[in-house]
């Protein structure tokens, strides 16, 4: 089985920064998509960033210029750097991998981890 666990989540003044992190673990042969999501109260959830294998990032319209995306295949770690963060930045953050095991290519989301900016 393969399971995602993010970290870095909390509580975060206007303005500044935090880095969250997802690494997955179990019967990996290749990971393709890694990306982040987000989900605020009574929204639907959204995609934030996402990187393919070749390195290429897409974000949401909201973040660029604020939160960068990258991997470390090594580690199959996505992370997420987010930087003049906003209120409206806070929600509940996932990540999401699209993984290659012995019985073929599934997405998988990481718990969730709750990211509030507030004063």
């Amino acid at each position: 089985q393969v399971q995602l666990v993010e970290s870095g989540g909390g509580l975060v003044q206007p303005g500044g920064s935090l880095r969250l992190s997802c690494a997955a673990s179990g019967s990996i042969f290749s990971i393709n998509a890694m990306g982040w999501y987000r989900q605020a109260p009574g929204k639907q959830r959204d995609l934030v960033a996402a990187i393919v294998s070749d390195g290429s990032t897409n974000y949401a319209d909201s973040v660029k210029g604020r939160f960068i995306i990258s991997r470390d295949n090594a580690k199959n770690t996505v992370y997420l750097q987010m930087n003049s963060l906003k209120p409206e930045d806070t929600a509940v953050y996932y990540c999401h991998m699209i993984i290659g095991g012995p019985r073929g290519w599934y997405d998988y989301w990481g718990q969730g981890t709750q990211v509030t900016v507030s004063s």
